[in-house]
C-alpha cells in the first residue's frame, strides 16, 4: 500500500524540474542559434575589414604592374590578383569597409528618423498623423530603388551621396511600421495609467511607448542593411555609387564583367560577400525575432 506523502527526496527530485524551467525558459531566447551564427559572420567580416588591409603589403587602388595580373591563389595573394595586378583579398576588405558603412550610418539614422516621426504620428494622430501619411502614401508609390538612383543622380556619384539618398527615401518604411505599432499602444492601460499619474506626453512615448513599439522596427532594420548593401552595389554598377579605383563590391563586379571568360573569380568574390554579408544580417534579424517574441 503506497502512502499519499511524499518522502523529503520525493519533493526534492519533483520540485527541482519547476526550478529549473524559468532559466531553461529564457536562456535560448538571447542565445538562440541564429543570432549567434549571425554576430559570429558579421564579426569575421568586420574584423577582416579593419585588421587585413593594416597587415596587407599590398594597395587596394593602386595599379602594381610588377605583380602578375590574374594570378592564382597564392601565399603572397590567397584570393589572386586583378587585371592590375592588385590583390583581390586586400580589396575585398577595403570594399567592405565602405558597404559596412553604407549599411550601417544609412539605415541607423532612417530608423531613427522614421521610428520618432512615426511615434509622434501615431500618439497624436490629427493633422500631423495625416500629413506625415499622405507623404508616406507618396513616396511609397514609386520603387525604392528609383527614388535612389533620381536623388544620386542630382547629388553626383559618391559613396555618401547614396547614404545621403537612402536617408530621403529610407525612413519611410519605418514611420508606417512604428505608426501602427504606436495607434495599438496609446490605447491599452499601461498608457492610461500613465496618464492619470500625471506623466508628461515626452515621458509616455519615449520610457513606456517607444520600447514597447520599436521592436518591430529594430527587426526590420536588419534586412534593410541587407537592402542598402544591395542599392550601393547596384548604383556603383551602373556607374553612379561609388567610383573607381575606391573597390566597392558592386564596382568590382562591374569592373570584372569584361574579364569573366577569362578569370571568372573576380566576379565571384565579391559577389560571395554581398551574400555573406547578407546572410549575416538575415540571421541577426531572425535570431532578434526569436530573442523579442512576446512569451506565451
Amino acid at each position: 500500500m503506497t502512502s499519499g506523502v511524499l518522502t523529503g527526496e520525493q519533493a526534492t527530485v519533483s520540485a527541482s524540474p519547476a526550478r529549473a524551467t524559468p532559466a531553461r525558459r529564457g536562456h535560448p531566447r538571447w542565445l538562440n542559434r541564429s543570432l549567434l551564427l549571425g554576430l559570429a559572420i558579421l564579426a569575421v567580416v568586420i574584423v577582416v575589414a579593419v585588421v587585413y588591409p593594416l597587415l596587407s603589403p599590398w594597395s587596394a587602388t593602386e595599379p602594381d604592374f610588377a605583380q602578375p595580373t590574374f594570378a592564382p591563389s597564392s601565399l603572397d595573394h590567397p584570393l589572386g590578383t586583378d587585371n592590375f595586378g592588385r590583390d583581390t583579398l586586400t580589396r575585398l576588405a577595403v570594399g567592405a569597409r565602405i558597404d559596412l558603412v553604407i549599411a550601417l550610418v544609412a539605415t541607423a539614422v532612417t530608423v531613427v528618423v522614421g521610428s520618432v516621426l512615426g511615434l509622434l504620428a501615431g500618439f497624436y494622430g490629427g493633422w500631423l498623423d495625416a500629413l506625415l501619411m499622405r507623404l508616406v502614401d507618396f513616396t511609397v508609390t514609386m520603387p525604392y530603388l528609383v527614388l535612389v538612383i533620381a536623388v544620386v543622380a542630382v547629388l553626383g556619384p559618391s559613396q555618401w551621396n547614396i547614404v545621403f539618398a537612402i536617408w530621403i527615401v529610407g525612413w519611410v518604411a519605418y514611420a508606417r511600421i512604428v505608426r501602427g505599432e504606436t495607434l495599438v499602444a496609446r490605447n491599452l492601460e499601461y498608457v492610461e495609467a500613465a496618464r492619470v499619474g500625471g506623466m508628461s506626453d515626452a515621458r509616455i512615448m519615449l520610457r513606456h511607448v517607444l520600447p514597447n513599439v520599436a521592436t518591430a522596427a529594430l527587426i526590420f532594420s536588419m534586412a534593410d542593411m541587407v537592402l542598402n548593401i544591395l542599392v550601393a552595389s547596384t548604383l556603383s554598377f551602373l556607374g553612379l555609387g561609388v567610383q573607381p579605383p575606391d573597390p566597392e563590391w558592386g564596382l568590382m563586379v562591374a569592373e570584372a564583367r569584361d574579364f569573366f571568360l577569362r578569370d571568372w573569380r573576380l566576379m565571384t568574390y565579391p559577389g560571395l560577400a554581398i551574400l555573406i554579408v547578407g546572410a549575416g544580417f538575415g540571421l541577426i534579424g531572425d535570431g532578434l525575432a526569436q530573442a523579442l517574441r512576446p512569451k506565451g
